[in-house]
């Protein structure tokens, strides 16, 4: 059954004080969701293999093989449901409710190897600082569902606008597509040009990982709920590698700042959603930010942007 919402609005309010725990809850509910998906899916360029993709009721995998067979695991955020089902008709769901990431894990599990498919994962989180592993994860228990399908519709308008931001560039760039590992929604472009090697250094997290995350020359924006160095929800934008002047390069709107230890252009979830045009707020900074990458940093716009 759906949950009544107290904030209907396109662009829903989105504190992040308000669902905290269970943004913490559900971030390990995605990430062994999403281990699924790395342990079936053929291996893409940049990890774009890994992702999940808004669906029309929440998140989820694409269908991955699994031998002769696919497999697609759904999160629907308005039933709140977890749907496993295959393409040779079997299903199996899984109520979200309040419940621990251990327990949690050995339904979702139990309902895997039901299908008949056992996936070899690594048992525990990455990119957090703590990484308990799932199966002893008792202290994360949280779910409240409004919670969710108002992040959930406030990453689905995200996800809109990020796709007609696409539709402006012919060069290689990415789908608009969440990574469940920092927990948020990206659109990458890329210049053409290999990139200096990458330091790595995320949490819990293999070197490599980044290495080839970030193994050629991008321009990268996307949405995440809050929580680290900016502790709201907010839209991104950054540049690997840097080119010099990009910090102070004008970017809009003008609530839009460079935040020195993201090393990102940060812009607050909340401008673009009280913005007499959401949708034009966000496109601008997406358009700007892109453009401090691909001038400073030289790129050949003409060849790799399409025209109206």
């Amino acid at each position: 059954m759906s949950v009544p919402l107290a904030d209907e609005s396109t662009w829903p309010a989105l504190p992040l004080a308000a669902w905290r725990e269970t943004y913490v809850t559900l971030h390990m509910w995605m990430q062994i969701v999403g281990k699924t998906r790395l342990a079936l899916a053929p291996v893409e360029n940049h990890w774009w293999h890994c992702t999940l993709h808004v669906t029309a009721r929440g998140l989820g995998t694409t269908p991955m093989p699994s031998g002769a067979r696919l497999l697609a695991v759904d999160f629907d955020f308005i039933d709140h449901l977890l749907l496993l089902r295959t393409s040779d008709g079997a299903s199996r769901q899984l109520r979200l409710r309040p419940q621990t990431v251990a327990s949690f894990h050995a339904q979702y599990m139990a309902a895997l190897r039901e299908l008949g498919i056992e996936p070899r994962m690594v048992p525990r989180p990455v990119e957090v600082e703590h990484a308990v592993p799932f199966a002893a994860d008792v202290e994360h228990a949280s779910y409240d569902a409004a919670a969710v399908h108002r992040w959930w519709r406030a990453l689905a308008q995200a996800d809109r606008v990020f796709k007609h931001f696409r539709s402006g560039f012919a060069g290689k760039q990415s789908p608009a597509h969440f990574f469940w590992g920092s927990f948020d929604l990206a659109v990458t472009r890329f210049s053409g040009r290999p990139a200096p090697r990458h330091a790595g250094g995320a949490p819990n997290c293999p070197d490599y990982v980044m290495v080839e995350a970030y193994s050629q020359e991008c321009s990268s924006a996307g949405f995440w709920p809050g929580g680290g160095a900016v502790d709201e929800a907010a839209f991104y934008a950054y540049a690997y590698p840097e080119p010099d002047g990009y910090s102070a390069h004008a970017v809009r709107p003008a609530q839009a700042r460079y935040h020195l230890q993201a090393h990102e252009f940060i812009l607050p979830y909340e401008t673009v959603r009280t913005a007499p045009d959401p949708d034009g707020t966000l496109l601008a900074f997406l358009q700007s930010t892109y453009e401090g990458a691909a001038d400073l940093g030289r790129w050949n716009r003409a060849a790799l942007e399409r025209l109206a």
